[in-house]
């Protein structure tokens, strides 16, 4: 199959569009999560080096098949193309979940005929601060930080699972509102 996409010189958020709408033209859901989302919504501000997939469905689909078709091999749990050598692409364990929230509502992004899905604004700064809570990783708190900058999110939900998660949580939170200036 030839394909004609300049993978040598793609960002994140064109490889997801690329990838994801040739996975859905061959019947595979998924739902961008991670770092390349953090990539997406901040303008390119932040750098992931890969995109995290989670397959909505995980049966009767090839998922390695399409993903030969443009040209991506499977190296351990990663697909590598030898033209990207800058990005890589992961399929992660399901479900798709934020801690124990696994009543997550994917944005849908149209892509050519395809409903592509990524996380949300809000769901993605949820997902920053949960590494950030469970993992005491700085890192993730200052991608939750470019998201919130950058995009429009519901200060009142990203508080009320915050606040769910306990003590550091509710400070994860009033460090994410200083850091924004909220």
């Amino acid at each position: 199959m030839k394909v004609d996409f300049d993978y040598g010189n793609c960002n994140e958020e064109q490889l997801w569009r690329f990838v994801g709408a040739h996975l859905a033209s061959r019947g595979v859901g998924v739902v961008l999560v991670g770092g390349a989302v953090v990539a997406i919504y901040s303008d390119g501000a932040y750098r992931s080096g890969d995109l995290d997939f989670v397959q909505e469905h995980l049966f009767g689909n090839d998922l390695e098949a399409a993903m030969l078709e443009i040209g991506f091999h499977k190296n351990g749990r990663h697909f590598e193309h030898s033209q990207c050598a800058h990005l890589f692409v992961e399929f992660v364990s399901g479900p798709l979940g934020i801690g124990e929230d696994t009543e997550i509502v994917p944005r849908e992004v149209k892509e050519s005929e395809y409903l592509l899905k990524i996380l949300s604004p809000t769901d993605c700064v949820r997902d920053r601060l949960a590494s950030f809570i469970h993992f005491r990783a700085r890192e993730y708190l200052e991608q939750a930080v470019l998201v919130a900058k950058a995009q429009e999110v519901s200060w009142k939900v990203i508080e009320r699972w915050c606040k769910a998660e306990g003590d550091r949580g509710a400070a994860a939170f009033e460090d994410l509102k200083r850091l924004c200036g909220k």
